[in-house]
């Protein structure tokens, strides 16, 4: 559902709290607004060297424009009188506090009758529980305003999912043979192809081990990420952008950080690809292959609760056993412990998988993405 005829200026306020994911998915989201809604766009964030990971043309001025979109450090000069207009759309990403100017900015705007929509853009969960709460209005204690909470997910009483309209074209159009020769090899002709982009994980060296012993080849391919240091303990020495590693079965081909665009091909490239955090769970899903997520930790294993939500919504279709060899390869790669054989079982599903990947994808892809229902709730509080 595209709505020209509203098209509002729209400020997103992003803190860095670790790695990459709040800012990337921010970044995405800028862009698809900007490219398919017309709106005009800013990014206020605290920590611009992870932005310049992401988009390398950026710099560490204090205020830029990059792809259109433009791009402002979250600091002190925030308080300036250009910095404080406020926009029609104020998205708060996973409940930051907004700067005291900029809220008060927008309480001067709705006591002249044309209150921006403000909205706290939530961490993505498939738990059930978001259906009562996206949406909900939380008034603000001293100011005329009220902040919505919007919740990313995966059914019809969440937010949905961030994908712009013309993903599936160009997942078609990819040239996976092209892309391999683009990184110095050329495309299994058996065994698997495996992306591994993983937070630090004591799992790590018993799936190396499983990859090893494995009865068909297995092409590892790692971009440059936090698990260099994790793989260091297996290999024997540090891992270098461009090296190619091999025992037994196993080749891993280590590849520089990439730009978002390129992680998709890199999903696309692959067979099976094990993801972390969100925007590359979602990448990944879109892929339509199968995957392995390594979701965020989070304090008394709150997180848990979390993968399961999201294995219970993902494995609807699949045969009793193809369903538990992914929920019990999930369980040993956030949880390890006893579960080493756990490779060889998914292994074993791993075409009934790939099938289910792609259905689930195009059907999930029935539902209106995140872009398209932040406008869509903005206009209906115009």
């Amino acid at each position: 559902m595209n709505l020209p005829s509203f098209a509002p200026r729209c400020d997103l306020f992003c803190r860095v709290i670790d790695n990459y994911g709040d800012i990337g998915i921010c970044w995405r989201l800028a862009r698809q607004l900007l490219a398919e809604k017309g709106c005009g766009v800013r990014i206020f964030v605290d920590d611009l060297a992870a932005f310049i990971r992401l988009c390398p043309e950026a710099t560490q001025s204090a205020a830029q424009v990059c792809g259109g979109v433009e791009i402002h450090r979250w600091d002190e000069r925030l308080s300036g009188s250009g910095a404080v207009e406020a926009a029609d759309l104020v998205i708060a990403a996973f409940g930051c506090a907004l700067p005291p100017p900029v809220l008060e900015a927008m309480a001067a705007r709705a006591r002249t009758g044309t209150a921006p929509c403000w909205i706290n853009l939530e961490y993505l969960t498939a738990e059930s529980w978001i259906g009562e709460c996206h949406g909900l209005p939380s008034p603000h204690p001293g100011l005329p305003l009220s902040c919505h909470f919007f919740f990313p997910g995966f059914d019809e009483r969440s937010g949905g999912l961030l994908r712009e309209h013309d993903l599936p074209q160009r997942r078609a159009a990819f040239d996976r043979a092209a892309w391999w020769r683009g990184i110095g090899a050329e495309p299994p002709e058996e065994g698997i192809a495996v992306s591994l982009f993983a937070y630090e994980n004591p799992a790590l060296p018993g799936l190396l081990r499983a990859w090893e012993e494995s009865p068909v080849p297995i092409v590892g391919l790692v971009p440059e990420s936090r698990l260099f240091a994790s793989l260091a303990g297996h290999m024997g020495h540090a891992p270098r952008v461009g090296e190619v590693w091999r025992r037994g079965a196993l080749s891993l081909r280590f590849l520089p950080f990439v730009r978002q665009e390129e992680y998709d091909w890199l999903l696309w490239a692959c067979e099976l690809n094990f993801v972390r955090g969100e925007d590359s769970l979602v990448r990944a899903l879109w892929a339509e292959k199968p995957c392995v997520w390594q979701i965020y930790p989070q304090e008394a294993g709150a997180h848990y609760g979390k993968l399961e939500a999201f294995l219970a919504r993902y494995t609807v279709g699949l045969s009793p056993d193809a369903a538990a060899s992914l929920r019990d390869l999930s369980a040993y790669w956030n949880s390890p412990g006893g579960g080493e054989t756990a490779w060889q079982n998914f292994s074993g599903h791993l075409p009934a998988l790939t099938t289910h990947a792609r259905d689930w994808a195009r059907k999930q892809a029935m539902q209106a993405d995140l872009a398209t229902a932040l406008i869509a709730f903005a206009r209906q509080r115009r």
